[in-house]
């Protein structure tokens, strides 16, 4: 090994030249804010010494930015259709002539899928690969089953990188086929999803397609973003139940606004904040006025993650009802609860999916049946009216998050599996190589100017 290097796990750190391997990340969305996962994965990844790329398939839609999006040094490349079509174009023809055989290969085994959207995804792939031939990565690693998943593997088909993807929720719950995702197991390197309940769900559905590549690696969270103070500062009066999420059905917040209503009429004095935005707000704001709850339940939109952190810190119960949806969409461990857990605010949330891997009822949370607006106010009733009971599931809480969710003990899960596909070394191409699983050749790289992948530094425009 040459002076001034280093090897983490096998894959190169910064330490060594700047042509050193890298991770390439490939999300939905960068940033996005109710992604904060991914970007705490990314941080800790680099903070681990490993170089990253982030490629995203859609633009940024607009939203308030996580502070923390300035600490990733990654390049940012996106890969969104139209608004990089002509590049998008140009990049296929080239990866086309070079290699026609391999090309028309993946295309004609993509068409396979009968997905709407599996041209979009290939075309993404091609473009993809055209910048991976100039400027490679390591390995590859999607975030979420349907999109990055499938770009990533046609981009295995088409580039040879290794591969691993992270599913979720509704993304392998309702949006990726089974068929789809047992071929994107099979050449994947590892299948990583954030849950226990998903890893067997996701063994079922693939099938011996699986064979071992299946992992469970819990999300990871900044621990010091998120303070511990006991005892707590006195929260103003009335007592605040919290909410923070996305306002879609599946995270039960119908629920909290009947409950509060049972809460009322019992003659409990509180107040509900629910933070964040989505397509079922006017519904939700519907059944507050309905109900006469005006002066009890507001609904806040999204706020920055300052504001956020100072209404943990506030809030005398955080609730999140979660439910599975009739179409099988379903949460897996939402963040807001581990955020909760560690700000010393004491959690109600119901068992499903994999939130009770996390909350141990009566132990460091407590739990009720989905869809039960009555045992949910029951549950809330006695935090509001126990704070004993609100301190002792708030520290073994805190202790839990410490113990198993913190973000480096993550990335280094991660960082081991990615080992296996990013750290191998290629095998050299062959003249004219077009097997599918082969490496591809390096191309010469174009003028300066010519047709590349639309990147940022740190989220500012090339």
């Amino acid at each position: 090994m040459t002076p001034g290097t280093d090897v983490v796990g096998g894959i190169h750190t910064k330490a060594e030249t700047p042509q050193s391997p890298t991770i390439g990340y490939l999300v939905s969305t960068w940033p996005r804010l109710s992604a904060t996962f991914i970007l705490n994965e990314v941080i800790a990844v680099e903070r681990s010494g490993v170089s990253v790329r982030i490629f995203s398939v859609k633009d940024p839609d607009g939203e308030p930015v996580h502070p923390a999006v300035a600490q990733v040094a990654a390049r940012v490349s996106y890969l969104s259709l139209p608004r990089h079509r002509k590049a998008a174009v140009h990049a296929n023809l080239r990866v086309l002539c070079r290699h026609p055989g391999r090309y028309c290969q993946t295309l004609l085994y993509a068409l396979r899928f009968r997905r709407r959207a599996i041209l979009r995804s290939f075309f993404q792939a091609g473009y993809l690969t055209w910048d991976l031939l100039r400027d490679p990565v390591a390995h590859l690693h999607a975030h979420f089953a349907h999109a990055p998943a499938l770009t990533a593997m046609l981009t295995h088909r088409l580039a040879g990188i290794p591969y691993t993807f992270t599913a979720h929720a509704r993304d392998m719950y309702v949006e990726t086929p089974s068929e789809l995702l047992r071929a994107q197991a099979e050449r994947a390197q590892a299948v990583i999803t954030c849950t226990e309940y998903n890893r067997q769900h996701l063994a079922r559905q693939i099938g011996p397609a699986a064979n071992g590549k299946l992992h469970c690696v819990y999300h990871g969270l900044d621990l010091s973003q998120f303070t511990f103070p006991w005892p707590r500062v006195p929260a103003p009066e009335p007592p605040a139940i919290l909410s923070v999420a996305r306002l879609v059905e599946k995270k039960g917040l119908r629920d909290v606004i009947a409950a509060a209503d049972i809460l009322r009429r019992r003659g409990r004095c509180f107040r509900v904040e629910i933070l964040g935005d989505g397509p079922l707000r006017q519904a939700l704001e519907a059944q507050v006025k309905e109900l006469g709850l005006s002066d009890r339940v507001q609904l806040l939109g999204t706020q920055t993650h300052d504001w956020v952190r100072r209404a943990y810190q506030q809030a005398s119960v955080f609730v999140l009802p979660c439910v599975i949806m009739a179409d099988g969409d379903r949460d897996g461990i939402p963040n807001v609860l581990l955020e909760a857990m560690a700000s010393g605010v004491p959690v109600v949330s119901t068992s499903v999916s994999g939130i009770p891997e996390l909350i141990e009822s009566e132990r460091d949370g407590l739990l009720v049946p989905p869809s039960n607006p009555p045992m949910l106010a029951d549950a809330l009733e006695r935090l509001l009216s126990e704070p004993a009971l609100g301190e002792r599931l708030a520290r073994t809480a805190r202790d839990k998050i410490e113990a198993r969710f913190a973000r480096e003990q993550s990335a280094a899960q991660l960082l081991a599996l990615f080992q296996r596909g990013g750290t191998r070394s290629a095998p050299a191409a062959r003249s004219g190589d077009d097997s599918p699983d082969g490496h591809l050749g390096s191309c010469p790289a174009p003028a300066r100017g010519h047709v590349g992948v639309r990147s940022r530094a740190r989220g500012t425009a090339e």
